[in-house]
C-alpha cells in the first residue's frame, strides 16, 4: 500500500474535511496551547503565565504537570499549596479523557515527530531499528531514580517537551540540537520511536489514563474492509487489532489499551466509519 494512498478512501467518501476533521482539532489544541503561553513573552498578553509544567491562567487557575511534582517529591521538596491544587485538576482532567491525549492534543514535540513521520512516509522509508516499547517505563523509573539521587528533578533539564517549550518562551539556542535528534531519531532510525518507545512522559501519562472512561471505540467493526489505513496513521498500531478484531473472542469495541492517545486519526481515514469515540463501557 502506497503511502500516498492512506485515507484516499476516506477522502473519497466523506470528503477532505470530515477524513481530517480530528486532526485539524488536535492541530488548532496544540497551537492554540503554544499561543497562550507566547502571548505573553511575546505580546505582553499575559492570559497563561509559566509553561507545562506549572502555568497560572488568568491569575487564578493553577495547573501543574503530576509527573514533575513526582520527581520533585522524590527530590525532597514540598509543593506549595497552588502546586498540588493545579495537580488535581490535571490529575482530573486526564483521568477523564485518557491521560495520552497530553501527548496528542497539548504536546508541543508531537508537532516535531508528527512531521518526522509524514517525511518518513513522502520518502518511502521502511523498517528501522528495534526499539522495545517497554523501554519509556524504565525510562520513566530511571527519572524518578535519578530525581531521588541527586535531590533535583534533573530528567526536566533535559526532556524535550520542557526544552522545546522554554526555547520557543525563551530562545531556541541549543534547544534545536535536542529537537533535532528526536527528528532525526524518528525519520531515519525506527517509526515513531520518540513518543512510542522512549519518552517517560508518555509512559506516564499512559498509567494515568488507564481507567479513563472515554476510548476509541471501534463501534461499527463489522463493517471494517480490512482496507489497514487505521493501522497505517495510529502512532500505537498495536492497540487496534483487540477491539478491531477480537469479537469472535468476545472482545468489546472500545480501544482500552492505556498507550492509545485519543488522537483520532483511525476514525478520519476510515471510509467505512467504524471508529468514534465513546465510554469504555460501551457495547
Amino acid at each position: 500500500m502506497s503511502a500516498r494512498a492512506i485515507g484516499a478512501e476516506a477522502v473519497a467518501e466523506k470528503g477532505w474535511f470530515a477524513s481530517h476533521k480530528w486532526l485539524i482539532l488536535r492541530r488548532s489544541s496544540q497551537l492554540a496551547i503554544l499561543a497562550l503561553f507566547l502571548a505573553g513573552p511575546l505580546a505582553g498578553l499575559w492570559i497563561v503565565k509559566g509553561n507545562l509544567a506549572y502555568s497560572l491562567t488568568l491569575n487564578t487557575l493553577p495547573l501543574a504537570d503530576p509527573y514533575v511534582l513526582l520527581q520533585s517529591l522524590l527530590a525532597g521538596h514540598m509543593p506549595e499549596k497552588l502546586a498540588l491544587i493545579g495537580v488535581a485538576i490535571v490529575l482530573a482532567f486526564y483521568f477523564l479523557v485518557g491521560g495520552r491525549v497530553y501527548c496528542s492534543w497539548v504536546c508541543p514535540v508531537n508537532l516535531v515527530t508528527d512531521a518526522a513521520a509524514w517525511l518518513r512516509g513522502r520518502l518511502g522509508i521502511k523498517g528501522g531499528a528495534h526499539i522495545s516499547r517497554k523501554l519509556r517505563y524504565w525510562v520513566l523509573a530511571m527519572t524518578m531514580v535519578l530525581a531521588a539521587v541527586t535531590g533535583t528533578i534533573a530528567w526536566e533539564l533535559i526532556n524535550p517537551v520542557s526544552m522545546l517549550h522554554r526555547g520557543l518562551i525563551f530562545g531556541i539556542g541549543m534547544t534545536w540540537t535536542i529537537v533535532l535528534a528526536v527528528f532525526l531519531l524518528d525519520l531515519f532510525v525506527s517509526a515513531n520511536a520518540w513518543c512510542g518507545h522512549v519518552c517517560p512522559v508518555g509512559a506516564f501519562y499512559s498509567l494515568l489514563g488507564k481507567w479513563s472512561p472515554l476510548r476509541v471505540s471501534a463501534a461499527k467493526r463489522e463493517a471494517c474492509n480490512d482496507c489497514m489505513d487505521c493501522f497505517a496513521v495510529c502512532p500505537e498500531p498495536q492497540v487496534i487489532r483487540p477491539a478491531l478484531k477480537g469479537a469472535k473472542q468476545n472482545v468489546g469495541p472500545a480501544i482500552l489499551s492505556p498507550n492509545c492517545t485519543n488522537c483520532g486519526r483511525c476514525i478520519d481515514v476510515c471510509s467505512k466509519d467504524v471508529f468514534r469515540f465513546g465510554l469504555r463501557s460501551a457495547k
